[in-house]
């Protein structure tokens, strides 16, 4: 039950953190835990794990950051009041850095999108899930909103002047900066000033998500759930419709969009009473202040930390932006802004980032030297192959028996009792240089491979960790294989 939207380095629960989240659960259920697995990180420094027992399963969760815990358990239980579906708060800790909560499975609305569109294309089954979705909305934003405590909101209890400026500034500094893009900062700063008050202008006594896209709305037994909401604050009703239907690789077809936001300004007269033509200009100028949040988002983990995977959703920020700016009309008089987001909406450059100009495959394996080298199916032969076994080796003490690279114990281990970080850095180096050359060459294939004694501990640690590199760094195909866990 974790939103699929990031990729920090998770797996950084400290024992005394895993065991603490461990304790909670065998105190709150009065029954031992019979497993325990991290799941993929959010995209924020929150850890998620799950604990399973003989007779049931459970998420456990670990944040340092109290305040934003605080807003996230105390909005979850006034959901709970309202009736809404949100994942039920099991137990939290004394120091309210550790909880646990309903366990709502792996599949996010956008896991279901990706899947069913391969097949079907952006198919009525995707659009009834998305309707489901939107039926509830309103009733998060008015009824739940409308006696929520908001002083608990945090960073800020409204989607007030200075949150639009941060994240307009976001925009300017980690985007068009570094982007490169012509603007007059006095003009453009002029700009924002009048953007954000017109934005103002629009009702805004309700329950503002923050992050309402598809990858923190779970999917589970035909039901919709919502998570991922601790950064709500009072705000305008546009917004979270925005995020949701111009959600970037959600590529959303726009005769769709269309159909939808018909949709949930129905459900939304249900509640109040609707300006048609005021509320989808204001819809508007929210879509444009959510595709430069999000594109600063791009810009300082892709340009800025030289994430690759960001850089990918670029493209279809900019298609999003190309086909607003065709019939957006706004009446206030904002000419910087729209210059500078016509030069992005037309930038062939911009549209090329993070796209595959080539089809170098990279082949990443562990295996055991016990029962030789990887076999090569790419037919060329070649590449590098790394000898783990130098490393201090976890298999040789029982307590990591049973456990593989994969697992945190042994992770932390490597990490801490070996010079494993030396030696990755070093086969980076040497791997990067290898793929710089054969993109430049055209070449369709490189293997990597990482030998250790028994091909479950160091050279599955050492694949993962490379994997991760190639992926973040480079626009490569990366096939990740563990021989010995597959045989």
């Amino acid at each position: 039950m974790v939103s699929k939207c990031g990729t920090l380095n998770f797996n950084r629960l400290k024992t005394s953190e895993k065991n603490e989240i461990i304790q909670l659960f065998e105190n709150h259920f009065n029954e031992k835990t019979g497993d325990f697995s991290m799941l993929p990180g959010s995209g924020s420094y929150r850890e998620y794990c799950r604990l399973t027992s003989s007779s049931r399963t459970v998420i456990g969760a670990f944040n340092a950051d109290v305040k934003e815990n605080t807003a996230f358990l105390s909005f979850t239980n006034h959901f709970k009041i309202n009736d809404l579906p949100v994942p039920e708060v099991y137990a939290v800790s004394a120091d309210l850095k550790k909880y646990l909560l309903e366990d709502l499975g792996d599949v996010t609305l956008f896991d279901f999108l990706s899947e069913v569109r391969e097949k079907e294309g952006f198919s009525e089954n995707i659009i009834a899930q998305y309707k489901k979705v939107l039926k509830v909305l309103p009733k998060i934003q008015i009824v739940a909103g409308k006696d929520l405590d908001y002083s608990v909101c945090y960073p800020r209890a409204a989607f007030d002047k200075q949150s639009m400026m941060w994240d307009l500034n976001y925009f300017k500094y980690y985007f068009l900066k570094l982007a490169k893009i012509q603007f007059d900062e006095q003009a453009l700063e002029d700009d924002y000033q009048a953007f954000c008050d017109y934005l103002l202008s629009a009702d805004s006594d309700y329950f503002l998500y923050r992050d309402f896209q598809s990858r923190n709305v779970m999917l589970k037994n035909g039901e919709v759930y919502f998570i991922d909401y601790q950064g709500g604050r009072r705000g305008a009703l546009q917004y979270d419709l925005a995020s949701l239907l111009y959600d970037g690789k959600a590529d959303i077809p726009q005769s769709v969009r269309q159909q939808l936001f018909d949709f949930y300004v129905s459900e939304l007269k249900k509640y109040i009473p609707v300006n048609d033509k005021g509320f989808e200009a204001h819809f508007k100028g929210f879509v444009l202040i959510r595709i430069m949040q999000a594109m600063g988002a791009y810009g300082f983990r892709g340009f800025y930390e030289k994430k690759e995977h960001f850089l990918k959703s670029i493209p279809f920020a900019l298609k999003n932006l190309e086909l607003l700016l065709e019939d957006v009309a706004l009446p206030v008089e904002i000419p910087e802004l729209f210059s500078v987001l016509g030069q992005l909406a037309h930038s062939e450059v911009l549209k090329e980032i993070g796209q595959a100009k080539n089809n170098l495959t990279v082949t990443v394996s562990s295996f055991s030297y016990k029962s030789g080298y990887p076999a090569d199916t790419s037919g060329n032969g070649g590449g590098h192959v790394f000898d783990c076994r130098a490393l201090n080796n976890p298999g040789r003490y029982p307590e990591y028996n049973n456990l593989t690279g994969k697992d945190w114990e042994v992770q932390e281990f490597l990490e801490q009792k070996s010079e494993i970080g030396i030696f990755l850095n070093a086969v980076k180096v040497i791997v990067g240089q290898s793929v710089k050359t054969y993109l430049e060459r055209n070449f369709t294939h490189l293997s990597v491979g990482f030998g250790c004694t028994g091909g479950r501990h160091r050279s599955v640690y050492a694949a993962e960790k490379m994997a991760e590199h190639l992926r973040n760094n480079f626009s490569v195909n990366v096939v990740l294989f563990h021989r010995e866990q597959q045989m």
